[in-house]
């Protein structure tokens, strides 16, 4: 029997405790699904405000712990809080932590997060060497922990005691890459030296993620077909070269789909449980749904839902700016949402030109969000950009047919029923654009009315299995690999 890895998790949000994005259900899920494997899984992260106001029992681990960055002490404390089987830890520093937001406002990011966050990598590197853990990995999230590779190939007092652990970077998505004016480096305390094109600098900008992707033994991201985009102009940001020079080093690992928090059978916060052989239920739902957005409840209508950050890369503004023919097809729209203030203004918009079919809640309400999976018929994805997506894995097991469009993790999980009849558990469009998500929604909703081939494709999607249960096994093949490298 292979024995166990000692893994440190880093993430700047988590599930259950802080989140924006489908990064929070990684970070939730996947150290369970590692230490059901028999692994050893502490998760570190920031002690938000977000999570103060939740009241959770946590335990002051340590007090009166510092950092030093650019010749200033920074003092911090660590909580301790046990979940489902994994050690939570939370770095307590109410300058940079205790905050409305996670990383900014309505209007704007703040203006120190590259401060916060290099004080973050730094902080959980002292935090484990005042608890005296020397783990095998260190498995970073996103730029705002990629400076941990870079001290443990370049600080000498993480070089020394971390000289056996080795560092895994996972982006999630690249368009978030921690871009910063050159003149933060100093701020951070990484010396001048580094910021040049074959280290941290990016375009005359000081880059995190570089950090993560140049000095990790190992990179993933979250599904294979995103791997491969990453490797190209369109889809690479500006990075695609310097990931091609790590190519042997890239892995993309698929994220799964807890079932545990989403599952109709046993989800807490809908109507009334059902499976897929108990599907009149899943009408309650729908019209528990309806209701609760001020919507009549008028089965003969489908229900269209999107759940999803205002963002280019989401697509929403093809939503928007075909929204008068999607009315047309006698339909009901559903958004959770949240963007920039502009943005919230132009989906309100919407609910107001056509009150009795559109209806908006703006921010993030996880107890609407498993609602909306459970009582919408179709769920809406036209992301021009989506590194895997999990809103559609949950709408497959609640039986929510995905419309999605053809790109990274997206094409990945979802098999376009009109080109597969027999194997199809959605639809799926490209090029991504206005005209094909129409053709693609005029054929989901032509089979919405069409009730025997609706409910087969309906079974056959809540029959897919995307559990973390293989990916997590993935995820310890890459560990071992860097592990077992010279």
């Amino acid at each position: 029997m292979s024995r166990s890895l000692e893994v440190i998790f880093v993430s700047s949000e988590v599930a259950g405790f802080a989140k924006t994005g489908g990064l929070a259900d990684v970070s939730a899920s996947l150290p369970k699904a590692l230490n059901s494997l028999g692994h050893k899984v502490r998760v570190f992260l920031p002690l938000y405000r977000e999570v103060k106001k939740k009241t959770f029992p946590l335990k002051l681990c340590r007090k009166d712990l510092s950092l030093i960055i650019n010749g200033k002490t920074l003092s911090f404390s660590l909580y301790k809080y046990r979940k489902q089987g994994v050690d939570f830890y939370f770095i307590s520093q109410d300058k940079f932590f205790d905050r409305d937001y996670l990383y900014s406002t309505p209007k704007k990011d703040y203006p120190d997060n590259h401060l916060r966050f290099a004080f973050f990598s730094g902080a959980v590197l002292n935090s484990l060497i005042n608890l005296k853990l020397k783990p095998d990995i260190i498995h970073c999230n996103e730029w705002q922990t990629a400076l941990i590779p870079f001290h443990l190939k370049n600080t000498d007092i993480y070089k020394d005691y971390f000289r056996s652990t080795k560092t895994v970077f996972t982006i999630h998505n690249l368009v978030y890459q921690g871009l910063f004016p050159k003149t933060v480096i100093k701020e951070i305390g990484i010396d001048k030296s580094f910021f040049k094109p074959e280290s941290l600098e990016f375009y005359n900008k000081f880059s995190f993620i570089k950090a993560g992707i140049i000095y990790s033994q190992a990179i993933t991201t979250v599904s294979r077909g995103y791997a491969k985009a990453i490797l190209t102009v369109e889809f690479g940001c500006g990075l695609d070269g310097l990931l091609r020079s790590r190519k042997k080093d890239l892995f993309g690992i698929l994220n799964g789909a807890d079932y545990s928090q989403w599952n109709p059978k046993t989800d807490k916060f809908i109507k009334s449980n059902y499976d897929k052989n108990s599907l009149d239920k899943k009408r309650l739902c729908k019209k528990d749904l309806l209701l609760s957005m001020g919507l009549p409840a008028d089965f003969d209508k489908p229900v269209l839902a999107s759940i999803s950050r205002l963002v280019y890369d989401k697509g929403i503004d093809i939503i928007i700016a075909t929204s008068a023919e999607i009315v047309k097809m006698n339909c009901f729209m559903i958004f959770l949402a949240m963007g920039r203030e502009s943005d919230n203004r132009k989906l309100r918009a919407l609910a107001r030109k056509y009150p009795k079919n559109i209806a908006v809640k703006i921010g993030f309400d996880n107890g609407l969000a498993h609602k909306i999976e459970a009582g919408a018929d179709i769920f809406l994805m036209p992301s021009r950009n989506e590194p895997c997506g999990l809103n559609q894995l949950y709408s497959l097991k609640y039986g929510t047919i995905p419309l999605v469009a053809a790109v990274g993790g997206l094409d990945d999980t979802i098999i376009d029923y009109r080109k597969s009849p027999k194997s199809g558990n959605g639809f799926k469009f490209k090029p991504v654009c206005g005209s094909e998500f129409l053709k693609s929604l005029k054929a989901a909703i032509g089979l919405y009315h069409d009730d025997k081939s609706r409910l087969k494709l309906i079974k056959k999607a809540m029959a897919c299995d995307f559990s973390w249960a293989k990916s997590a096994k993935e995820y310890i093949r890459t560990y071992k690999r860097v592990i077992d490298r010279r």
